[in-house]
């Protein structure tokens, strides 16, 4: 009998044994899934705003200069821009965005990227010309930033090299860069349409084109915020950038917030081929903010509503 009830109790504690043993298993492969499960949010996320808010791909990606928009290339994504940013972008010289696929970052920590989206300097300690918008995305909260950063992780592998800038000035001349410190910047809450609209704008750098420019042709005349007027004149085509501020006549002061919406989503395709070739199309990218979210289009539609109307009438397609 004793014999028995030993042996029943070592057969009790192998299984019991088994049992935290499953557990065990199922625990750490559930915090495995878990794990995976939050990294592919987190991914998601930044694929997002990559492509739909701040837009990093459509600077650092080939265009297809046949439809209207110039969408991206499919397959080109992150591989470095086509054709260079140049004197009728603002830009004293000329600048080619450049390839920021793994195949080209795999030495970057997410340190290195950070300070070069949000600094202005990369991995060697080189100032970025500011076509690279790096003063509003420096106002980017630290879950958005690295959401973006892990994306552009993610991305195929190009070794795709692209040509070395050409600037007539020095970087100097440009100012201070802004500092570095993304875990200073705090999202503002989504309930908050027009702070977190403003949110949104920044990263979106709207105002970078639809803010006239000086006399000199750099530097922002933000008392004029939003107003538009800065011309694109490219090699393509020219088209004047809106008047994006409230003003009633001039500006989008009389759209409902429909209209707005619709503007963005009746844009969307990046399937329409330009039908005037070399005449009407544009640099804004439809094709990739009309696809942004409804409430986030909403948002910024709060925000544009409290910001100074400018009376100023522009000529879309001047000659």
């Amino acid at each position: 009998m004793k014999k028995l009830i030993a042996l029943s109790a070592v057969i009790f504690f192998i299984l019991l044994a088994a049992y935290f043993t499953a557990c065990n298993n199922n625990s750490e492969s559930q915090a495995k899934e878990d794990s995976t499960d939050s990294l592919q949010k987190v991914i998601a996320h930044g694929e997002y705003l990559a492509n739909h808010v701040a837009v990093c791909i459509d600077c650092h990606s080939k265009r297809d200069l046949t439809k209207f928009s110039l969408p991206v290339i499919k397959g080109t994504e992150g591989n470095g821009a086509g054709f260079p940013f140049g004197k009728e972008d603002g830009v004293p010289g000329e600048v080619w965005a450049p390839n920021i696929t793994p195949g080209r970052l795999k030495d970057w920590t997410d340190d290195d990227i950070a300070k070069a989206m949000t600094h202005g300097v990369n991995k060697t300690g080189d100032t970025l010309f500011p076509i690279m918008p790096y003063y509003g995305y420096n106002r980017m909260a630290k879950e958005d930033l690295y959401a973006i950063i892990a994306y552009i992780r993610n991305l195929p592998s190009s070794d795709n090299a692209v040509p070395a800038r050409k600037l007539d000035i020095p970087m100097s001349m440009l100012g201070p860069l802004p500092p570095y410190g993304p875990e200073k910047n705090v999202k503002p809450d989504a309930t908050d349409k027009i702070k977190y609209g403003e949110y949104l704008v920044t990263m979106a750098s709207c105002s970078d084109c639809h803010t006239p420019r000086k006399p000199n042709g750099m530097e922002f005349d933000f008392e004029n915020a939003f107003a538009g007027g800065f011309i694109f004149n490219t090699p393509m085509f020219k088209v004047t950038v809106a008047n994006i501020s409230p003003d009633s006549t001039t500006g989008i002061g009389a759209w409902t917030e429909d209209v707005f919406i619709a503007k963005f989503r009746n844009n969307s395709s990046d399937e329409v081929v330009n039908r005037d070739a070399g005449k009407m199309n544009t640099v804004m990218p439809w094709s990739m903010y009309g696809k942004m979210k409804e409430d986030d289009l909403k948002a910024i539609y709060a925000y544009l509503r409290t910001v100074k109307p400018v009376k100023n009438l522009v000529e879309k397609y001047p000659k």
